[in-house]
């Protein structure tokens, strides 16, 4: 069972990275989740991604404020609609497809702003 959950985990974890390049994939849901299947799998493993440079204190962050950092904010919601005006604009080949891209950015957007903005930087 702690070989599915370290491979799940890092799963997740790949997911979690790949949300920081692509704007539809959420990141901090994947780093939560990756730390929580860390956590009940493998002590060494939970220990090397809270200590990370970078997703440590992103995950440390959003577990004690319930808030995201405004550059990040800035950029998550900057590339959401950059890349789903993009789609629906020259991808999609259907009125509905493009409505449905900017329903998805619109979604996402509202998800962001949601939360809490962090006063400190990470």
């Amino acid at each position: 069972m702690k070989f599915l959950l370290i491979v799940l985990g890092s799963l997740s974890l790949a997911l979690g990275i790949l949300g920081i390049f692509l704007p539809v994939l959420p990141t901090t849901p994947f780093l939560l989740l990756s730390a929580a299947l860390y956590m009940r799998s493998s002590q060494r493993l939970y220990d090397w991604l809270m200590a990370h440079k970078h997703l440590g204190p992103y995950i440390k962050n959003f577990r004690e404020h319930k808030a995201l950092p405004l550059r990040v904010k800035v950029v998550s919601v900057s590339m959401v609609w950059a890349t789903l005006l993009y789609c629906a604009f020259f991808v999609a080949k259907e009125w509905w497809m493009s409505a449905v891209f900017i329903a998805i950015a619109t979604g996402v957007t509202v998800h962001i702003l949601n939360y809490r903005t962090l006063k400190k930087r990470m």
